[in-house]
């Protein structure tokens, strides 16, 4: 038992120690936000993009794109959000619905997500994460997009403009692009690989140290009944509802495992710079995202610990 509890550690301390690093190192202004900005940006448009491309560029993509277990991925996060919408429905003044609905179901797979993988399964961890993440920014982008405009005058929610942003992003060229490359066996020179690998190892550390400097305590402190109850949301039922639903449908060892860590990864940073877009409770926002990425830290270990003692992953 102690033995499986330090494995457990081992996979999920690194990623957590660079998420409290970030805190640190801003706290004693080795970092500030100046930094955290433009890192971000480098790391969305540019690192990011490499490690997603060149993850699904050297993957066999005969086992990294398994198509019942997108399928049962779609069909859980379509009922992960109307699940979050029902709560938002029900615990929610209207005005912040669409802030509570996003804080609960949309992941930071891209980033945490596809860490925790990596360091659970290595390269096929990140190959089949990848697929995954790509899927997921497609999917959350969109729905998010969705749920704002409704509750928001200052959102677009056309097909037009959901397809515009989608498109644009830099993480789905990435994906699409290598998915084409790879199915069409397109050679690439090896130093442009090489040179890619660079960018993509700096990718998750530079990352989570940028999501720790933007955690802000003030958040958590000032944070109501309403952020708790999102977070419950997102790092609990939503977590226990996809990954059992996903070991009834058969998926056991990594499948059932990136399932595990993607439905229970905490809310994505970037619904706070949605929020913001939609004119609307930035505060709730950044309070769920702060209270995610604290509960993972102790949610992703249980599970994990769960899951391999069971000897399902």
């Amino acid at each position: 038992m102690l033995a499986l509890l330090v494995q457990t550690l081992n996979i999920t301390a690194p990623v957590f120690a660079m998420l409290f690093m970030g805190v640190l190192l801003k706290r004693i202004r080795l970092i500030d936000d100046g930094f955290i900005h433009v890192a971000s940006n480098l790391v969305f448009n540019v690192c990011m993009p490499a490690l997603l491309f060149l993850g699904i560029y050297h993957a066999d993509l005969s086992t990294a794109v398994q198509g019942d277990l997108i399928a049962y991925f779609v069909a859980s996060t379509l009922l992960g959000f109307a699940m979050a919408w029902g709560f938002a429905i029900w615990r929610c003044p209207r005005a912040d619905r669409g802030i509570y609905t996003q804080g609960g179901f949309r992941g930071n797979n891209g980033v945490i997500g596809l860490a925790l993988a990596a360091s659970l399964y290595g390269d096929y961890g990140i190959s089949l994460g990848a697929v995954l993440a790509g899927l997921v920014i497609l999917m959350y982008n969109s729905l998010s997009a969705v749920v704002l405009a409704v509750y928001s005058p200052n959102m677009k929610s056309d097909p037009w403009s959901i397809c515009k942003n989608i498109f644009s992003n830099p993480l789905i060229i990435s994906v699409l692009a290598a998915t084409a490359m790879a199915y069409g066996q397109v050679p690439l020179p090896n130093w442009l690989l090489t040179s890619g690998d660079y960018l993509a190892q700096m990718s998750l550390p530079l990352a989570l140290i940028c999501i720790g400097g933007t955690l802000s305590l003030a958040s958590l402190r000032d944070s109501g009944k309403l952020a708790i109850s999102a977070s419950l949301v997102k790092m609990v039922w939503l977590p226990i509802a996809g990954t059992l639903g996903g070991w009834l449908c058969g998926f056991r060892g990594a499948e059932l495992g990136i399932l595990f860590l993607y439905i229970g990864s905490p809310t994505a940073a970037a619904s706070y710079v949605m929020a913001r877009a939609a004119n609307g409770n930035h505060e709730l926002a950044a309070s769920i995202i702060v209270i995610t990425t604290l509960a993972a830290a102790i949610t992703t270990n249980i599970g994990i610990f769960l899951l391999q003692w069971g000897g399902w992953i």
